[in-house]
């Protein structure tokens, strides 16, 4: 309900959407909160205020997308300034310190921080971040947050989270001792495969200051439908992240016990190496998996153009299933190098799960895995 109040004027049960780039000011420096659109619009003020109550935290900004909320972020630090960051980061985010930032004196370096004792090697004199995702796209590592948080706060340093796989439903990081989490909003929360949008919550008032401030001055904000679309994909989060779960957990247990499938990803599988740290630290599994069929390129694409009610595409998180194979689509742009390290085969493919029946999906899968 947190930003959704009906309409003050009509009663509206939705509130409207305020199609608006300029409010009419009674005076100079005389108005109702809203100046220009840049800065500020109702819709988008609810979506805010909605994404800070799912995490928890004092402050909720929204952005054009995704990668919007990761370089605002980033825009915190100055030259000079350094980022521990996962292997498995996600592409977009290696791309953006690599190829952008790192030209401006930003650098970054990629551990394992499952392990906490490479988080501790890892931190520098100019480090100001710790860099988390968890799960990780995409092989699905997990790493202990609160743990993670600790180190992080001993060394003055700043923990940022990722929370996009696990979203707010299951996983909170903020109470596990995050300062910043990000969302690209046009997976589970948007939902539906119809936006484009990021997020950033925290409960710091400086970083909050700063993170406001960058917003408004870089204006890489949502127009107010996207917003709103945002809005009403939250009000079904819960059981929309309800069923991807289930989903997921029968797809990776059958997808485990096939003699085609070299590997499975997914945080909720008993064999998965960090499944008690995600069993501590999460309340559901999610509905996002890997698995690496251990052949080679043309191989996997085989797989990839068989299946039916899976989509070949570069996203996640909607109600339709997806597949993707991230050494050729979502982290093409990270090194071979990075991605040998990460452990990013040319046969390692990502897996959306949707909510269509389980049945179908793995009746889906069992014909696709015959053409390999």
């Amino acid at each position: 309900h947190c930003g959704q109040k009906p309409d003050p004027t009509t009663g509206a049960i939705v509130p409207p959407i305020y199609q608006a780039s300029t409010f009419v000011q009674e005076g100079v420096g005389e108005n109702k909160g809203f100046m220009y659109a840049r800065s500020q619009n109702p819709t988008r003020s609810m979506l805010e205020e909605s994404i800070a109550a799912l995490e928890g935290t004092k402050h909720g900004l929204a952005f054009a997308s995704g990668m919007a909320a990761i370089n605002t972020v980033v825009q915190m630090l100055s030259s000079g300034d350094h980022i521990v960051c996962p292997t498995s980061v996600y592409g977009g985010t290696f791309r953006i310190i690599e190829f952008v930032y790192k030209q401006f004196g930003i650098t970054a370096d990629y551990v394992e921080l499952q392990d906490l004792g490479n988080v501790k090697k890892a931190i520098k004199p100019n480090t100001k971040f710790i860099w988390v995702e968890s799960p990780a796209n995409p092989l699905m590592t997990c790493c202990d947050i609160a743990a993670i948080a600790d180190i992080a706060h001993e060394n003055g340093l700043k923990m940022v989270v990722d929370n996009t796989f696990a979203t707010p439903y299951f996983q909170q990081p903020a109470k596990l001792g995050a300062d910043i989490i990000i969302h690209s909003t046009t997976k589970y929360l948007g939902g539906h495969s119809d936006i484009i949008g990021g997020a950033v919550c925290t409960s710091d008032e400086k970083c909050q200051e700063r993170l406001a401030f960058c917003q408004n001055a870089v204006g890489a904000v949502p127009g107010p439908m996207d917003c709103w679309l945002t809005i009403r994909g939250i009000k079904t989060l819960k059981v929309r992240m309800r069923e991807h779960a289930e989903n997921a957990m029968a797809v990776a247990q059958y997808l485990e016990a096939h003699p085609k499938v070299k590997k499975v990803y997914y945080p909720g599988l008993p064999s998965h190496p960090q499944h008690e740290i995600a069993k501590k630290q999460m309340s559901g599994f999610g509905g996002m998996l890997s698995m690496d069929l251990g052949v080679d390129f043309d191989g996997a694409n085989r797989f990839l153009k068989g299946v039916e009610l899976f989509s070949l595409g570069e996203s996640l998180g909607s109600v339709k299933s997806l597949t993707c194979l991230p050494a050729r689509m979502t982290h093409a742009s990270m090194t071979q190098e990075a991605r040998d390290r990460a452990g990013i085969t040319d046969s390692l493919i990502r897996v959306s799960v949707g909510i269509e029946h389980k049945d179908d999906l793995i009746e889906d899968l069992e014909q696709a895995l015959s053409r390999v």
